[in-house]
């Protein structure tokens, strides 16, 4: 059986996103088919639609989203229908060497996240016999769609899904970069490169750790704005300019941690970031892109530098994302002041379009149905 659901796809990296109607299997064994009323504009998916990151072509966007369970396959035990959830755009399956060792970020069920193909071998999306993969194993650019309950951690029915949306991966990947990642704790100074979506909420936990100087690195007025709102200290347009700060005001010890959360990951920023942490400093790397380590081998051992990537921020989603959300309810996290703006899905290529030019800080989309 099947159904038909409206989606954004990229048949060919370079080409824009086409809204086109595709079949969608129901779901199989273990499998959940969730009813999408909001989806996170990362810029993964950018990356991906760009051509700079490799992925399964053609592909249905998306790996931010929240709605509700419409349909569950035989064995499903962690949601029902009816239930409102978040997809995890890393799924945990609870049992692989990675969980049960408190690295649900690391699961071995997210080894498909560049195929959107099922364990099986097989896809849920089709067109005219043509297979569509599912950004993550997920493609939250669509009505529906149906994904592993690995990827479903149920959230409270008040939570609005465009808010729920974000903790998906956004806000865990940035929070849970300062936060677990990098490890700040109080009084430590913490430097951020970039403050778009992930950067913001790496803000917000260094801020969250009690860092005593959060400084920020971004190009763009606005999301140097933005950044103070989420917790940032001190603002800078360059890099050079947070470093003459930091040198000062630590009186040349520098800082304990740079975060590297840019859009695009280069050469300049790594080498900035490790120039900028003092003795024992870590740098840690969230970003993607195609920047390389280019530094002689005493950068690290004269200071005894460290430099960590972090995917998912770390994160154990089953716990942190619950955790999340707990705190926006409280008033500890800010979540609305997020999204800057609300898209339709046929104006896709729009919010992404005002995303590279610095205006949002995140977009999300309201899925009609």
């Amino acid at each position: 059986m099947s159904m038909t659901t409206r989606a954004a796809v990229c048949r060919e990296a370079g080409q824009p996103w086409e809204i086109t109607e595709l079949e969608l299997d129901d779901p199989k064994a273990n499998e959940v088919r969730i009813k999408f009323y909001a989806a996170g504009m990362c810029h993964s998916d950018d990356h991906i639609q760009k051509g700079d990151a490799a992925m399964r072509m053609p592909v249905v966007g998306g790996h931010e989203g929240a709605g509700v369970v419409d349909a569950v396959g035989e064995g499903v035990t962690r949601v029902k229908v009816g239930d409102h959830v978040v997809c995890s755009f890393i799924p945990a399956c609870g049992k692989c060497r990675y969980c049960s060792t408190g690295q649900q970020n690391l699961c071995d069920e997210g080894k498909n996240a560049s195929t959107g193909q099922f364990p099986d071998g097989t896809f849920r999306f089709h067109q005219d016999g043509v297979d569509f993969g599912g950004l993550c194993v997920l493609g939250t650019f669509s009505q529906y769609s149906v994904v592993s309950e690995y990827s479903c951690i149920p959230i409270p029915d008040d939570i609005p899904f465009e808010i729920a949306s974000l903790v998906g991966c956004g806000v865990p990947t940035g929070w849970g970069s300062a936060v677990h990642a990098a490890g700040v704790r109080a009084g430590q100074t913490v430097v951020i490169y970039g403050a778009g979506g992930v950067g913001s909420n790496a803000v917000q936990g260094a801020a969250f750790a009690g860092a005593q100087r959060v400084v920020v690195v971004d190009p763009v007025e606005f999301k140097r704005d933005m950044a103070k709102v989420f917790g940032a200290t001190h603002t800078f347009a360059t890099a050079e300019e947070a470093a003459e700060f930091v040198t000062a005001e630590t009186w040349g010890e520098l800082a304990d941690h740079a975060i590297i959360t840019v859009g695009v990951l280069h050469d300049k920023v790594i080498h900035d970031a490790l120039a900028i942490v003092g003795k024992s400093g870590q740098v840690t790397v969230t970003a993607v892109g195609n920047g390389w380590i280019d530094e002689h081998p005493g950068m690290f051992i004269g200071y005894q530098r460290r430099i960590q990537g972090a995917i998912f921020g770390a994160c154990n989603p089953l716990y942190d994302v619950p955790r999340l959300l707990s705190l926006y309810k409280t008033g500890q996290l800010k979540l609305d002041e997020l999204v800057t703006k609300k898209y339709k899905l046929e104006d896709v290529n729009q919010g992404y379009q005002d995303m590279l030019d610095g205006k949002n800080i995140r977009g999300v989309i309201m899925i009609e149905h």
